[in-house]
């Protein structure tokens, strides 16, 4: 009965000291494309992820209600850093759902029109609102409209010490007309959260704040360990590096009438796991609002042994070909190429042996060779021809005209028919890397819908008789870029060539860009008129050094501007739901598809290459 009793007290009194307005949430699952939309149309770095953020620590003064629920004071606040845009997880400051909506649009603004880092964070945010306003006119009247909803929002003045009354004052003038506050005065907390504007980053050093001074802690304050804000799975920790701690001297403590929640932090050695199956790690990391990293000192011991495991044996690994490429790779942070940063090692797939089309894709196969047929068919007109199938009337007027002026010569007056001449040449490059060895059900894993896809395509151009390769790629960091050869331009299409596809195997990485050079390469040596270089993967560019995330991204854009400038059409297909996100900014927003059921890629590879190439 005790606890039932406790149990509502506690929600009731929760709900009490909370002053947002649930029924008027708006989360940012809701308007992640809204927001996204708006921060690159307004010049926010197409490159950026737009995410929400995870709540933190926020130190202000508590009223009453707060004091008696314990309630932590966790907030989620909008901040950004070189890689990513953060979001509040959710919005219920107002208690209109439009407003809450609107402010999702006017934060977004806000981060599109900020560069660099912020020296002081309230002047800045100042500055900042006023040159948006400037920028787009339009948005004063949200602006306003969001200003005043918020300012009546927020404690009354009266009732806070005379300190930060004057405090209070001072942000409710810089919200409703920004610019006009020079100087913030000294206090114990930091004013409430204002939520109409950009908060620093985490790592963001030497920022000053609206000065404030952490006041000693009284009991009330010293014991906050309430309930943790429910974190969204995509939402960031905050992170900490610390000294590795003695492990010999480490331990864990905690009182036991906290006993049921979690330390947010503490010094132990988490070298060696306790392997406990029943124990539910997300659900503690969800938990955790700081993350504290340490670097583990090196332990000499005389039975150590070393193993690599990220590549395997060489009679086991594919045949490689030659002593490798040396290729340069893009730097965004120095806008420069770093010559001979990678190493590509062209290979070819070990066991490959001559083997037929398999019987499941021959039927399917039939279908999509008659559909290529007609690209084979397609006939043109040449005119103005001394002799041909019919009467070119346009140049026998131009005759009967001129004639009438004077003799003229004998001129062709015939137009006919001529076969098609498709000066083409295509280069497939398909992803390789370890997730395309994931299943999409019982019985098909992403990379034999892969396989599959690669037959198809080369049976497809085999009928039209287009000059074609097909290569694949994977990586192990820079030093090792594996480039598959499958097929190349001087090559027929034979059972060698389905032996090697067949042969192939998913692993490692993605470094997208040093294989996208490769491929530029070797379709620029062929003399054909058109280029098209198909790319299939199934994710984003990355590998397990630093070029993960952003440095990824701009390299891949690099290569495949730098393949533009050849004259080559880079073209992405992708089976990647999330692809929005960045391939727009990699090939922009006509040089790529999405394939949401990816078992339909075999069909849809030759259909899309006979759009592109039918045009």
């Amino acid at each position: 009965m005790e606890e039932w009793v406790g149990g509502l007290w506690h929600k009731y009194i929760t709900r009490k000291a909370n002053p947002e307005f649930d029924l008027a949430r708006v989360t940012f699952d809701e308007v992640s494309k809204s927001v996204g939309m708006v921060f690159r149309a307004l010049g926010g770095d197409a490159v950026k992820r737009v995410e929400a953020a995870s709540a933190r620590e926020y130190l202000t003064r508590k009223n009453f209600l707060q004091k008696i629920s314990g309630d932590t004071q966790l907030v989620s606040l909008a901040w950004q850093d070189d890689e990513s845009l953060r979001l509040p997880e959710s919005l219920a400051i107002f208690e209109q759902q439009s407003l809450n909506y609107d402010l999702y649009i006017w934060l977004a603004v806000l981060a599109a029109n900020h560069q660099g880092k912020f020296r002081h964070w309230a002047n800045d945010n100042q500055a900042l609102v006023v040159n948006v306003l400037e920028k787009f006119p339009s948005m004063r009247a949200r602006y306003q409209k969001l200003a005043q909803a918020f300012v009546a929002l927020r404690p009354a003045i009266d009732t806070l010490p005379k300190a930060e009354q004057e405090m209070e004052q001072a942000v409710i003038q810089a919200l409703l007309k920004p610019g006009t506050v020079k100087a913030f005065p000294l206090v114990d907390f930091a004013p409430k959260a204002v939520y109409l504007w950009l908060y620093p980053s985490a790592n963001e050093k030497d920022l000053v704040m609206p000065e404030y001074q952490d006041p000693e802690q009284d009991e009330d304050d010293e014991q906050q360990q309430g309930k943790a804000a429910k974190k969204s799975l995509t939402s960031r920790k905050k992170a900490e590096r610390v000294d590795a701690p003695d492990e010999k001297q480490g331990m864990m403590i905690f009182r036991l009438e906290s006993m049921f929640s979690w330390s947010e932090f503490s010094k132990l050695d988490r070298g060696s796991d306790d392997s406990d199956d029943d124990e539910d790690y997300q659900s503690t990391v969800e938990d955790l609002d700081q993350i504290t990293l340490a670097k583990q000192q090196e332990q000499q011991k005389s039975g150590q042994i070393k193993i690599d495991l990220d590549l395997p044996s060489a009679s086991e690994d594919d045949i490689p070909l030659g002593e490798g490429i040396k290729l340069p790779e893009w730097d965004y942070k120095k806008q420069s190429l770093q010559p001979e940063h990678c190493l590509l090692q062209p290979m070819l797939p070990r066991d490959a042996k001559p083997q037929k089309l398999p019987v499941k894709l021959q039927k399917l196969s039939k279908t999509i060779q008659a559909q290529f047929e007609q690209l084979r068919s397609v006939r043109y007109w040449l005119k103005a021809q001394p002799q041909g199938e019919e009467l070119d009337l346009t140049s026998w007027l131009d005759f009967h005209v001129e004639s009438q002026i004077a003799p003229t010569g004998e001129k062709g007056l015939f137009r006919s028919f001529r076969g098609n001449n498709r000066d083409l040449s295509c280069l497939l490059l398909a992803d390789l890397s370890m997730s395309t060895d994931a299943h999409l059900d019982n019985d098909n894993r992403v990379i034999d819908v892969v396989q599959d896809s690669l037959l198809l395509f080369g049976e497809a151009l085999q009928s039209v008789g287009d000059n074609f390769a097909m290569y694949g790629f994977s990586s192990v960091k820079r030093h090792n870029v594996r480039f598959t050869m499958l097929k190349n331009f001087n090559e027929p299409y034979s059972d060698h060539v389905r032996g090697r596809v067949q042969a192939i195997r998913p692993g490692f990485y993605t470094r997208m860009g040093a294989a996208i050079r490769q491929a530029t390469r070797v379709i620029d040596e062929q003399k054909s008129s058109e280029k098209l270089l198909l790319i299939l993967t199934d994710g984003k560019p990355n590998d397990i050094d630093h070029y993960e995330g952003r440095f990824g991204i701009e390299d891949t854009h690099q290569a495949i501007c730098e393949a533009k400038k050849l004259g080559i059409k880079p073209f992405c297909i992708t089976i990647d739901t999330d692809a929005q996100a960045y391939l727009p900014y990699l090939f922009g927003s006509d040089g790529f598809t999405v394939i949401l059921r990816p078992e339909q890629l075999p069909l849809r590879l030759p259909q899309l290459y006979h759009q592109l190439t039918s045009q």
